[in-house]
């Protein structure tokens, strides 16, 4: 018997912390989850604890979030809808983030598997797509009575900072292998799978927020220009890079908003190089629409080639001129950034897009089209083609 059409568009997502970041995937959700029930199914892990503070901050956030009552989050489209179609439901699973062990991996099979048709129940949810972005929850697939199996890749995740590298690839292959659909996020990263049942789904951007004139941060410099970049601050991020630009260009502030996950030594002497912490997304607008030039320092690395980096769309967006580093993604908007190859010519760069014609406009035109709402549209099709051809 077919499914009605809510039970046939309901999904089952797992995915990283829900509101941890703004990731790709809950972009897209946040747009999907308009017409269709979504349980979120928070990570349950890409690498094994280690013996150090984060890691024990990090458990005892996911103990309290175990425990704690999972709170569904409204559309922002239909926010004052009481229908639990126009809702997503957080789920913090209890589960052991061990990728490596197979006893592991057996163990979370019956226990992701028991929680999240408890979730499904509630919602009469029988047939649920099954969408998957970080390959530890292989485990589930075949056990919730999916009618489709979906693996969104984002990442490299043989090469991606904090993962348990090999057993993380050994659980990817089997999910390419199970998978009905995948989605990937650059032509890179859609080059290592099967292109029978792939499709390029590159990231979007928040159109809306990002070009909507925002106010001027209090704590954003007004009396020398800014050089900016957001994002985590962490190893593939070339912060040697950074600090010969901040040498050489004495009379610039570098600013760099983001939580510090990795050496910044090379900075800490540095009297015009400030580091602010992490803002929230909403809050970065106001940032970057601000500064004087935009910045992607990243070092050359596997991760960086498959990337495609939400950042390098929102900057567009902004406006300000951007200086970055090479990496395949920029390849669509080359003739709009800055581009250096080394470190003396990241300095040069910066100096040069302050004084280059403004290209605003040609900037924001060029991602206009590209928001997340138009994603999911992409993204919404190919769900919808996978399940016409299931019945």
């Amino acid at each position: 018997m077919a499914a009605n059409g809510t039970e046939r568009s309901a999904m089952v997502v797992f995915g990283e912390d829900w509101g941890r970041h703004p990731s790709s995937t809950q972009h897209l959700v946040k747009h999907l989850m308009h017409d269709r029930q979504v349980i979120w199914v928070n990570s349950i892990g890409l690498r094994g604890p280690r013996v150090s503070l984060v890691d024990i901050r990090r458990i005892a956030h996911k103990v309290k979030a175990v425990v704690g009552a999972p709170k569904p989050v409204r559309s922002a489209v239909q926010e004052n809808a009481t229908d639990q179609t126009t809702c997503i439901e957080i789920v913090a699973p209890f589960a052991l983030p061990l990728p490596s062990s197979t006893l592991a991996g057996s163990i979370n099979r019956a226990l992701l598997s028991r929680q999240i048709r408890r979730r499904m129940a509630t919602r009469r949810i029988k047939t649920p797509l099954l969408w998957v972005s970080l390959p530890t929850a292989v485990v589930v697939a075949g056990t919730l009575g999916e009618r489709a199996l979906i693996y969104y890749c984002g990442d490299d995740f043989g090469a991606l900072a904090g993962v348990d590298h090999a057993p993380v690839l050994l659980l990817e292959r089997e999910l390419v292998e199970k998978a009905d659909l995948i989605l990937a996020a650059s032509d890179v990263l859609a080059g290592r799978f099967p292109p029978h049942k792939t499709r390029v789904v590159p990231h979007g951007v928040d159109v809306e927020l990002f070009t909507a004139p925002a106010a001027r941060p209090y704590d954003l410099p007004t009396d020398r220009p800014v050089a900016g970049f957001y994002g985590t601050l962490a190893s593939w991020i070339d912060f040697a890079l950074v600090a010969h630009a901040a040498r050489a260009l004495p009379e610039w502030i570098f600013l760099l908003i983001g939580a510090i996950q990795a050496d910044v030594s090379a900075l800490d002497r540095l009297e015009n190089v400030m580091l602010l912490g992490p803002r929230q997304h909403e809050e970065l607008p106001g940032y970057v629409q601000n500064w004087t030039v935009s910045l992607i320092p990243f070092r050359n690395t596997r991760q960086i080639h498959a990337a495609n980096p939400l950042k390098l769309r929102e900057y567009l967006a902004a406006g300000p001129p951007i200086v970055t580093t090479a990496f395949p993604a920029l390849a669509p908007y080359r003739d709009l950034v800055h581009v250096a190859d080394d470190a003396d010519g990241f300095a040069r760069a910066i100096s040069a897009a302050a004084r280059s014609p403004d290209l605003s406009h040609a900037r924001r035109a060029r991602v206009s089209g590209e928001s997340w709402a138009a994603r999911a549209k992409e993204v919404s099709y190919a769900l919808d083609h996978i399940l016409d051809h299931r019945g």
